[in-house]
């Protein structure tokens, strides 16, 4: 329970699926985390569970594509646990169906492109700053094996969104290690959040961990542990990565 001892830590989207596995991993190794999401009773069960096991935890509600919403977060956040030493900026989801690029809606692009790219540059642009004050903070950018490889039956909307986080992800990285501030990306592949679960068919979710190489579907603590890998100093040299966290099915 050392690992991330005593850091603040701000996870977005935490209040259930990769987010709140996240938001546990972290304060099981000692952070002061910021739960935040939409549903009021699923960001209180997730910190409920984190001060049952010990640990300490607040709830912050907003919009993450707002950044007069954010602002509010983040001084509550300081407010209340301290300094914000990691970002996890998880948000996001895919707001259209997969299909043709001429049937997908103005509106279905803009909601995936916000939800997704808009609140991962709105959340940095909110954080960052005290960061460079203080010379030191580490940034977790959340993409997609969508955003790595082209598939006819992608969502374009959020694979595109995904594929920009990636590429700001690396030039905030660029920015911002002259600053002592490490900034790298997860891209999970299919994970079984209690969504997922729900969503696709066990004959389904077979015939998916059958095209991995592992030969089963990722798990919420599988990016769980590989985010606490990337806060912690274990990776104090390690900046601007796109890590895949997808057993083996995207391997570029």
């Amino acid at each position: 329970m050392n690992l991330l001892r005593n850091k603040v830590a701000f996870v977005t989207g935490s209040s259930r699926g990769i987010g709140a596995a996240i938001a546990m991993v972290f304060a099981s190794e000692g952070a002061k985390v910021a739960v935040h999401g939409r549903d009021r009773e699923a960001v209180s069960a997730v910190k409920g569970r984190i001060e049952t096991v010990g640990g300490r935890a607040i709830q912050v509600f907003g919009d993450v594509t707002r950044f007069n919403e954010l602002e509010a977060m983040r001084n509550q956040t300081e407010k209340e646990l301290g300094p914000i030493d990691v970002l996890v900026t998880n948000a996001g989801g895919s707001f259209t169906k997969p299909g043709p690029i001429e049937e997908i809606s103005e509106e279905g692009w803009r909601a995936s492109v916000d939800g997704n790219l808009t609140a991962t540059f709105l959340t940095i642009k909110s954080v960052l700053p005290g960061m460079k004050e203080r010379k030191n903070g580490n940034i977790i950018t959340i993409s997609s094996a969508a955003g790595r490889r082209p598939h006819p039956q992608s969502p374009i909307p959020y694979s595109a969104a995904k594929a920009g986080i990636q590429i700001l992800t690396q030039d905030v990285a660029a920015q911002a290690g002259p600053y002592g501030i490490r900034v790298n990306c997860i891209a999970p592949e299919t994970i079984l959040t209690e969504r997922n679960q729900q969503r696709i068919p066990p004959a389904q979710q077979e015939a998916l961990a059958n095209q991995h190489p592992l030969q089963r579907l990722g798990t919420p603590d599988d990016v769980a542990r590989a985010a606490l890998f990337l806060a912690s100093e274990n990776a104090l040299w390690i900046t601007g990565i796109l890590l895949d966290v997808a057993g083996g099915a995207v391997m570029c």
